[in-house]
């Protein structure tokens, strides 16, 4: 099943209807590599048609969150920043506070702090919506 078929499934379940503003903010987001903010998806969108605000696009872009479909991290800057997750899942996510790079992660490799979090703290991180900052690869080299 497409991650197109599983939004709209997802929609039909919780009683929402699927537009042409959701499904053109979709389209959109799949034509996107990497991150974006809602300013640069509703560019997008809006050159395909002036019938979609930006408060249509933030609406579906939450929504698309609650369904687990999209990420987004704030690289610190104040600028929040969506990604597509389609079928692929949660993953952690490094950003670089020097040059804004956000590298993603399997969560595996934070499971086991989690696991020993919740056992020895009985806190249960929302790991998914983790986002850890530091300098990547290029920036710790300067």
């Amino acid at each position: 099943m497409s991650c197109e078929e599983v939004f709209f499934q997802q929609l039909r379940e919780q009683g929402f209807r699927l537009t042409p503003q959701r499904e053109m903010v979709l389209s959109v987001l799949h034509e996107i590599e990497g991150f974006a903010t809602a300013e640069e998806i509703y560019e997008r969108v809006s050159a395909i048609s002036s019938s979609v605000d930006i408060s249509t696009v933030y609406r579906t872009l939450e929504l698309l969150q609650d369904f687990r479909m999209v990420a987004s991290v704030d690289p610190g800057d104040g600028q929040r920043r969506y990604e597509l997750l389609g079928l692929h899942g949660h993953h952690l996510h490094l950003v670089c506070r020097s040059c804004g790079e956000i590298i993603g992660v399997e969560l595996g490799a934070i499971e086991p702090f989690a696991d020993r979090m919740k056992k020895e703290q009985g806190f249960d991180l929302a790991v998914e919506h983790l986002s850890i900052p530091g300098l990547c690869r290029a920036c710790s080299r300067d």
